[in-house]
Protein backbone atom coordinates (compact mmCIF):
# COMPACT_ATOMS: atom_id res chain seq x y z
CA UNK A 1 0.00 0.00 0.00
CA UNK A 2 2.68 2.27 0.58
CA UNK A 3 4.78 1.68 -2.58
CA UNK A 4 1.22 2.03 -4.30
CA UNK A 5 0.68 5.65 -3.04
CA UNK A 6 4.75 6.50 -4.07
CA UNK A 7 3.21 5.34 -7.59
CA UNK A 8 -0.45 7.40 -7.60
CA UNK A 9 1.46 10.39 -6.77
CA UNK A 10 4.24 10.29 -9.61
CA UNK A 11 1.03 9.54 -12.02
CA UNK A 12 -0.74 12.63 -10.37
CA UNK A 13 2.94 14.69 -11.25
CA UNK A 14 2.58 13.21 -14.68
CA UNK A 15 -1.30 14.76 -14.77
CA UNK A 16 0.20 18.36 -13.90
CA UNK A 17 3.86 19.14 -15.24
CA UNK A 18 3.23 22.78 -12.95
CA UNK A 19 3.73 20.79 -9.82
CA UNK A 20 7.71 19.73 -10.02
CA UNK A 21 7.22 17.99 -6.40
CA UNK A 22 5.31 16.29 -3.88
CA UNK A 23 5.92 14.21 0.11
CA UNK A 24 4.34 10.88 0.62
CA UNK A 25 4.25 11.25 4.58
CA UNK A 26 3.94 8.16 6.60
CA UNK A 27 3.15 9.06 10.18
CA UNK A 28 2.11 5.95 11.54
CA UNK A 29 4.38 4.05 9.58
CA UNK A 30 8.30 3.18 9.30
CA UNK A 31 9.31 4.57 13.16
CA UNK A 32 12.34 1.76 12.74
CA UNK A 33 14.93 3.39 10.58
CA UNK A 34 16.22 0.43 9.35
CA UNK A 35 12.97 -0.79 8.81
CA UNK A 36 12.48 2.72 6.27
CA UNK A 37 15.85 2.18 4.90
CA UNK A 38 14.60 -0.96 3.32
CA UNK A 39 11.46 0.38 2.10
CA UNK A 40 12.74 3.27 0.54
CA UNK A 41 15.47 0.57 -1.02
CA UNK A 42 11.62 -0.99 -2.74
CA UNK A 43 10.52 2.92 -3.84
CA UNK A 44 13.90 3.32 -5.77
CA UNK A 45 13.63 -0.19 -7.25
CA UNK A 46 9.58 0.43 -7.76
CA UNK A 47 10.69 3.53 -9.49
CA UNK A 48 12.89 1.89 -12.18
CA UNK A 49 10.00 -0.62 -12.79
CA UNK A 50 7.67 2.40 -13.62
CA UNK A 51 10.21 3.46 -16.04
CA UNK A 52 10.20 7.04 -14.27
CA UNK A 53 14.62 6.98 -13.77
CA UNK A 54 15.92 9.93 -15.04
CA UNK A 55 12.03 11.05 -14.70
CA UNK A 56 11.41 11.63 -10.96
CA UNK A 57 14.37 11.10 -8.22
CA UNK A 58 13.28 10.06 -4.65
CA UNK A 59 14.56 11.73 -1.70
CA UNK A 60 14.63 10.05 1.89
CA UNK A 61 13.86 11.88 5.08
CA UNK A 62 13.14 10.47 8.47
CA UNK A 63 13.20 10.92 11.87
CA UNK A 64 16.38 8.75 12.85
CA UNK A 65 18.03 9.43 9.81
CA UNK A 66 21.56 9.32 10.50
CA UNK A 67 24.51 8.78 7.56
CA UNK A 68 26.33 6.37 7.08
CA UNK A 69 29.59 6.29 9.00
CA UNK A 70 28.38 9.20 11.09
CA UNK A 71 28.01 9.21 15.12
CA UNK A 72 24.08 9.23 16.31
CA UNK A 73 24.81 13.29 17.57
CA UNK A 74 26.06 14.30 14.30
CA UNK A 75 24.01 17.61 13.65
CA UNK A 76 24.58 17.13 9.69
CA UNK A 77 22.12 14.26 9.97
CA UNK A 78 19.07 16.71 10.85
CA UNK A 79 19.42 17.75 7.20
CA UNK A 80 17.51 14.34 6.29
CA UNK A 81 15.65 14.52 9.85
CA UNK A 82 12.09 15.15 9.29
CA UNK A 83 8.99 14.54 12.21
CA UNK A 84 8.15 11.41 10.12
CA UNK A 85 9.26 9.43 7.84
CA UNK A 86 8.81 10.66 3.96
CA UNK A 87 9.79 10.35 0.89
CA UNK A 88 10.23 13.59 -1.07
CA UNK A 89 9.24 12.88 -5.05
CA UNK A 90 11.22 15.49 -7.18
CA UNK A 91 10.78 16.39 -11.09
CA UNK A 92 14.03 15.71 -12.26
CA UNK A 93 13.84 18.06 -14.76
CA UNK A 94 13.13 20.92 -12.02
CA UNK A 95 16.32 19.68 -10.25
CA UNK A 96 18.58 20.39 -13.22
CA UNK A 97 17.00 23.79 -13.75
CA UNK A 98 17.63 24.91 -9.99
CA UNK A 99 21.04 23.32 -10.10
CA UNK A 100 21.80 25.57 -13.45
CA UNK A 101 20.65 28.66 -11.28
CA UNK A 102 23.47 27.39 -8.77
CA UNK A 103 26.58 28.10 -9.13
CA UNK A 104 28.36 25.36 -7.13
CA UNK A 105 25.59 22.32 -7.19
CA UNK A 106 27.84 19.60 -5.75
CA UNK A 107 28.66 22.22 -2.29
CA UNK A 108 25.06 21.77 -1.55
CA UNK A 109 25.34 18.77 0.57
CA UNK A 110 28.75 19.81 1.96
CA UNK A 111 27.30 23.33 3.55
CA UNK A 112 24.13 21.88 4.74
CA UNK A 113 26.15 20.10 6.81
CA UNK A 114 28.48 22.57 7.74
CA UNK A 115 25.47 24.89 8.85
CA UNK A 116 24.05 22.07 11.05
CA UNK A 117 27.61 21.56 12.48
CA UNK A 118 28.14 24.99 13.07
CA UNK A 119 24.52 25.70 14.58
CA UNK A 120 24.85 22.12 16.56
CA UNK A 121 22.63 19.34 17.48
CA UNK A 122 20.62 20.79 20.30
CA UNK A 123 19.53 23.93 17.88
CA UNK A 124 18.67 21.19 15.07
CA UNK A 125 16.94 18.90 16.85
CA UNK A 126 15.01 21.92 18.16
CA UNK A 127 14.37 23.62 14.95
CA UNK A 128 12.73 20.07 14.03
CA UNK A 129 10.58 19.48 17.12
CA UNK A 130 9.01 22.65 16.47
CA UNK A 131 7.14 21.27 13.59
CA UNK A 132 4.81 19.46 15.96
Amino acid sequence: AQLEQLYIEMLLLDDDELVTTTLVIYPSAMEDFNFYLNFHGLAEDDLLAHQYDGIYQLASFHPEYTFADAPLDDAANYTNRSPYPMIHILRESSIDEALDRYGNPDDIPAANMAFARKKGAAYMQQLRDSCF
